[in-house]
């Protein structure tokens, strides 16, 4: 009995002794059960005070009216933000242009997260902000005074990004100017690093290009961001464009790839680059050529405007060169290109495949030519927005129609008095020195000078050509070294002396009114002698270059 009693003893001692522990133990659930509560509760209840004092910090920051749509925060893992819908509004509408009153920033959707600790340090460190939907609306220049204003009102910054990850941005760059529509940038993903106050940030960005049609990659420094001056902000980078579809531009054709790098400020960005285009077309022609570019140019990133200077082309057995300006402009939307083009280095024969439906081309030869190239903006094709305006000199060009060239070996034969020979069929194949003033609009090329030489004949000639070969009309007067009656043999030479000195000039030669009709396949020669001379069109060596409409 002794034995149970102590036994019985025992098991009180132990329970007694368990009994706080059990009770501590349920205490630590309910307090932990009840700070989860808790914590929820306040959470739940500190979000809209949250939200509200956010936008009051960024009102107050910015002097200006701000809209936050929703925003939620979370502690089981570290402090975890998000919300929607975010604006910022500026004093006044940065595009007018667009119904409504725009906001200076919007984001679509945001989150990021810290540890509890990163508040007690300053500056505040995060390490990944998450955004969808930026939209930067930058104001014309003279009204981005109040952005300077509104960031020198803030305090400097105190929160240092590790990295900055943002899906479809946008960033609009406007201006007052008449005639000019807001430069818009389509940036389908933006990474950035190292975001911190006064230093620049590194970037990688998929940049969305409307025409012609594909995605620009690039890298490289921004910043750091000049609040006095916008335009003077460092850029710096390198970019590869890859398999852009030229097509989505009427007119042209083929898949361009370009790559290159730039530096300089917002306002004035150097950019060298180089472009591939292995199967350029015009529509007009349809003839694929290799195309290869490299080029310097200067690009205005607050207007979009570009200036080349220069590009240096080559496309089959020809080179050129080309100065000039891309503009935007409004009225239509679109680009605004002027070049002065100076080919030192070319033949006939490629301009004629690129631009000419026909083939083979017309003629071969070495050719210099200098002109001015106006492409408007618009949507119709290319070759309905080109003009072109200048000069040329094919220095010893050959007809590659054997109907044609030989048309010319007889006609320089009996020019010089052989027409034996000429009858004879013989083969000399002349070369042709060619040369003239011209001006191409709407896809018809006008001569307001065309000399045309070759072995005792010499053409002034004024006309048009058309580039599907369906307009073939020259007009103008010959001088041919021999005499009508020299030209031919037998009793017609006999007969035609008596008619020779109403042809001859000065007494030495002859002079006949002549014209070319038909088409480039079956061009048609004859004298002219119905046609009365425009005052000073035709033989006189016009040399001054005229200009596109």
């Amino acid at each position: 009995m002794a034995v149970v009693q102590d036994f019985d003893k025992g098991n009180r001692k132990k329970a007694g002794r368990a009994l706080p522990w059990k009770w501590i133990g349920v205490v630590a659930l309910i307090f932990l059960a009840s700070a989860a509560v808790t914590v929820r509760l306040v959470i739940a209840r500190a979000e809209p005070i949250l939200r509200t004092r956010v936008v009051d910090t960024l009102s107050n920051r910015f002097h200006s009216k701000v809209e936050l749509a929703s925003f939620h925060v979370s502690l089981v893992n570290g402090i975890e933000v998000s919300g929607d819908g975010l604006k910022i509004f500026g004093a006044t509408d940065p595009n007018p242009y667009e119904p409504g009153v725009q906001a200076l920033i919007g984001v679509q959707e945001f989150r990021f997260q810290t540890a509890l600790l990163a508040l007690f340090h300053s500056p505040m460190h995060v390490g990944t902000v998450y955004v969808k939907g930026l939209e930067l609306n930058i104001p014309p220049k003279e009204n981005r005074r109040e952005i300077t204003n509104m960031s020198s009102r803030a305090p400097k910054m105190t929160i240092f990004v590790d990295q900055f990850i943002c899906e479809d941005a946008k960033l609009v760059i406007n201006t007052s100017k008449p005639g000019k529509l807001p430069l818009e940038f389509a940036i389908s993903d933006l990474k950035m690093e190292d975001i911190g106050p006064g230093q620049p940030f590194q970037f990688n960005a998929t940049l969305v290009n409307p025409k012609p049609v594909g995605d620009i990659q690039s890298n490289g420094l921004f910043g750091p961001w000049k609040p006095d001056s916008p335009r003077d902000t460092p850029v710096q980078g390198d970019y590869s464009f890859t398999r852009a579809d030229l097509g989505t531009i009427k007119g042209i054709g083929g898949t361009l790839s370009s790559t290159g790098e730039y530096s300089g400020t917002l306002s004035n960005i150097v950019v060298h680059g180089k472009t591939d285009t292995p199967d350029f077309r015009v529509a007009t022609s349809g003839h694929p050529v290799p195309l290869h570019t490299e080029f310097h140019a200067i690009v205005d990133g607050t207007s979009g405007d570009t200036y080349l200077r220069p590009v240096h082309a080559t496309f089959l057995h020809s080179s050129f060169t080309a100065n000039g300006s891309v503009v935007r402009v409004s009225a239509p939307n679109g680009h605004d290109i002027e070049l002065d083009v100076a080919m030192d280095d070319a033949r006939i024969e490629d301009l004629l495949k690129l631009g000419v439906h026909t083939d083979p081309s017309i003629m071969s030869g070495p050719v210099e030519m200098k002109t001015r190239l106006s492409l408007r903006p618009g949507d119709s094709i290319v070759a309905d927005r080109l003009a072109l305006a200048g000069t040329f000199h094919v220095l010893s060009g050959h007809f590659a129609s054997e109907k044609v060239q030989g048309k010319l070996d007889s006609l320089s034969l009996r020019s010089q008095g052989k027409p034996k020979q000429a009858q004879e069929h013989a083969e000399e194949n002349v070369p042709v020195d060619l040369r003239g003033v011209f001006t191409l609009k709407d896809g018809l090329l006008s001569f307001s000078m065309l000399h045309f030489l070759i072995p005792g004949t010499r053409v002034d000639m004024t006309g048009d050509y058309s580039l599907d070969g369906q307009t073939f009309d020259f007009r103008g007067k010959a001088w041919l070294d021999a005499k009508i009656s020299q030209m031919t043999t037998g009793w017609k030479s006999i007969v035609l002396k008596p008619v020779d000195p109403f042809f001859s000039k000065d007494g030495a030669g002859t002079e006949i009114p002549i014209k070319i009709t038909g088409t480039q396949s079956e061009p048609h020669f004859g004298l002219d002698f119905g046609h009365k001379d425009e005052p000073g069109s035709v033989g006189k060596n016009n040399d001054r270059e005229s200009r596109p409409e």
